[in-house]
């Protein structure tokens, strides 16, 4: 009996028994409770207020709080009432995580001339909290203590592909300090880059054409980086795990065991140092060696050279490696059918230093949902599930406050988290959603019911213009025009959604606006309340419009008779996903041959200028056929599984609560199917077959993560078996989906 056949006569079995005919406007709602959801959301809107989100930035960044400091706490504490007051059922979570802050910083040039880094950020007048007491200095966090006096080679972004292109110009790092450019990549990948390839130290630095006067105006005048400003943040290796790196996999409890330092994979091995450009000046301009190749080239007014040479530079970096309280905050809202299916909507309230934007700006925006749904609840509304606001503590330092906190709940957001809802930063311009792809459909109808503040359209038709005229032909312009539904980008990591998705396969949404916000306060002393009414959304009118969005989000998770989920999107997707890797495949066996043909016919000595330093590239692997097929019947079989799901779900009333309620638990559990028990290759921790930071991107995600890094990584058996895997893992997905249609 055919697959399709089969389960058309199981519809006409069951389907009486639990179908439901859905609105057109609102999945998961018939007409009539769809009707009276969007009321809510209309009394919803009427809550929320672009002043009061104004405030709430103003006053929770006006003082440096990072995590353990006594301002954070403070700011835990204000949130904590904030959450009471609107009439939730608040409460401090604390766990006692690894932080390491700054003892000693010391970067001298000591040949062939002299120069001592300045390490400081400049105060202004026209920025009244850029001079205050009790900012963390600059400094990369997780880096290793050390005392190292070496050559400095320049190693442009610090990528692998870098170092493949200093090794043809016979230049070796092994023993030596690298600078790196920030940019390209998530920042804890140059050192990591940087150790594997034998260096000793690492300096990052912000090139002023990427994020300086190149660019524009700099701070205070304008939004961008003046020759003082440096990026702080985490180098913490956490595409291993995130989290205290002294607790791998489980809770930082005060009882928890705990590894030594010295055993944590994830803290790196070697000192590292983010400077200013004005600090990196006199470094670049001592280098000798070759002129480095045109793409590498910045914006200071020297001669971009590679080194090694006589520019000798020494770097001692120490640190306070302290145990310190990291307080999450937990409001809850309890559900009056579901109280056991849980809806999780989050940000981080920590700060490298004020944080208006990262995090504030986020912050403020969920905390006026939570205050309008308190509104809510006042006048008589309760949720059908359970909502959970959480404001988390220690993100910046790498995710610690949520990532301990999911370990510690593991278990039971197994069978109740429903879906996890994050925001990070916000600002002015275009809607950025990211995430599970069978929640697709769900946010394309919430983006076309948000208004732009700005033009009075959707927020999805700006979204589509924006994609529209960024795209490169016309005929890619044209599809996007036609297109009518949201496109939700893969999630990579970086803010606190990576515990729940990459760990637990909770479904998972990451939004906020931006891309009209350029500017250099990032993790500086300028990310201020004075810098954000300047640069950024002065009006707090896209703090609305996101509260709209996360808040509308929630709402409708919470309230939907039947969950939203369409795993349609997801089976579409993931087959994009083996198109990708396919065609990576494809473009590998035609890179390496056509290189090797190169080697062999010693075009490269013959193309190489004779007077300049060359090193002949050595032979790539030969790249084997490889056998797609079964993942691409997979996929399929996924395709067809969600089909026949959605013609279950749409054919008539649903009238068996029972029904309902088995029916919405698989269909929020399902894609748990996608976890692979074992982990990938190499970090265990990751368990999600579909989405994954990249290793050697950081935040950037790789999708189908274990077969398609281990084809760019040449690695061939592992690449088979990690097919076997991905095509175990979707066929699962596919069974899970079959079984909801199939149960009687």
């Amino acid at each position: 009996m055919n697959k399709t056949w089969k389960t058309g006569l199981l519809l006409c079995l069951v389907g009486s028994h639990f179908a439901m005919a859905q609105s057109p406007q609102l999945k998961g709602y018939s007409a009539a409770t769809a009707t009276k959801q969007q009321q809510l959301e209309k009394q919803f809107d009427q809550h929320l207020e672009a002043a009061n989100i104004g405030q709430t930035i103003k006053s929770l960044s006006a003082y440096p709080h990072h995590l353990g400091s006594a301002q954070g706490k403070r700011v835990a504490e204000a949130v904590l009432q904030k959450f009471k007051s609107y009439g939730w059922d608040a409460k401090l979570e604390t766990y006692h995580v690894l932080f390491p802050t700054p003892k000693t910083r010391q970067l001298e040039l000591i040949g062939p001339t002299k120069y001592t880094a300045k390490l400081q950020e400049q105060a202004f007048p026209e920025d009244v909290t850029s001079g205050q007491a009790g900012q963390l200095p600059t400094y990369n966090a997780w880096g290793a203590d050390g005392d190292v006096t070496a050559e400095l080679v320049f190693v442009n972004y610090g990528l692998p592909d870098d170092y493949e292109q200093l090794a043809k110009l016979g230049i070796d790092v092994k023993g030596k300090i690298v600078i790196a450019k920030y940019g390209r990549s998530w920042r804890g990948i140059k050192p990591k880059v940087a150790y594997e390839h034998g260096a000793i130290g690492c300096i990052i630095y912000s090139d002023p054409k990427d994020d300086g006067f190149y660019q524009g105006d700099v701070y205070p005048k304008g939004p961008f980086k003046n020759d003082q400003t440096v990026q702080r943040g985490s180098v913490m290796d956490m595409v291993i795990y995130p989290g205290d790196p002294l607790t791998p996999g489980t809770a930082s409890t005060l009882k928890a065991k705990r590894l030594e330092r010295s055993e944590a994979t994830t803290i790196l091995k070697i000192p590292v140092l983010p400077i200013s450009y004005g600090d990196a000046l006199p470094l670049l301009s001592a280098l000798e060696g070759p002129v480095v190749p045109a793409e590498w080239r910045g914006a200071l007014p020297i001669t971009y050279r590679t080194g090694p040479g006589a520019a000798k530079v020494h770097l001692k970096v120490e640190s306070n490696w302290d145990i310190v309280p990291a307080y999450n905050v937990i409001a809850t809202m309890k559900g009056s059918t579901y109280p056991d299916q849980w809806v999780i909507r989050g940000n981080h309230h920590d700060a490298w230093v004020n944080g208006a934007d990262d995090p504030i700006s986020g912050l403020a925006a969920q905390l006026e949902e939570a205050k309008a749904i308190g509104q809510l609840a006042k006048a008589g509304f309760r949720p059908k599930r359970t909502l959970v606001y959480c404001a988390w503590d220690g993100e910046e330092p790498s995710l610690l406050g949520s990532t301990e906190w999911v370990e510690d709940h593991a278990e039971e957001l197994r069978q109740k988290a429903v879906a996890y809802i994050n925001s990070d930063g916000n600002s002015r311009g275009f809607l950025q959603a990211g995430g599970s792809h069978a929640l697709e459909q769900f946010m394309s109808e919430i983006s076309k019911d948000v208004r732009d503040p700005q033009t009075g359209v959707s927020i999805f038709e700006r979204k589509r213009a924006k994609d529209a005229v960024n795209a490169g032909a016309a005929k890619t312009q044209a599809a996007i025009l036609k297109k009518d539904t949201l496109t939700l980008s893969a999630l990579g990591t970086g803010s606190d959604y990576s515990a729940f998705l990459q760990h637990l396969a909770v479904p998972t949404l990451n939004l906020g606006f931006g891309g009209e916000d350029e500017g250099g306060d990032y993790h500086s002393i300028y990310d201020s309340y004075d810098d954000y009414v300047r640069f950024k959304d002065g009006t707090f009118v896209y703090g609305v419009a996101l509260a709209q969005t996360a808040g509308r989000a929630v709402l409708r998770l919470a309230n939907a008779e039947v969950l939203p989920f369409d795993f349609s999107n997801l089976g579409q997707t993931v087959g994009k996903y083996v198109e990708e890797v396919k065609a990576l495949t494809a473009q590998l066996k035609e890179k390496h041959s056509a290189e090797n043909a190169l080697i062999n016919s010693k075009s490269y000595q013959l193309a190489a200028d004779p007077k300049l330093s060359w090193i002949e590239p050595t032979a790539k692997p030969e790249v084997p056929a490889i056998d797609f097929n079964a993942l691409e019947a997979a996929v399929k079989s996924l395709q067809q599984s969600a089909a026949n799901l959605n013609s279950y779900l749409n054919s008539k009333p649903a009238t068996d609560k029972k029904a309902i309620a088995r029916v919405n638990q698989a269909l929020f559990q399902a894609e748990r199917s996608l976890l692979i028990p074992e982990g990938l290759p190499k970090r265990t921790w990751y368990k999600h077959s579909i989405y994954a930071p990249g290793f050697y991107t950081g935040y950037g995600v790789k999708t189908l993560p274990g077969v398609r890094e281990a084809i760019e990584q040449n690695n061939w058996t592992e690449a088979d078996a990690q097919l076997q895997t991905a095509t175990k893992r979707i066929n699962a997905l596919a069974q899970t989906l079959d079984q909801i249609t199939q149960a009687k």
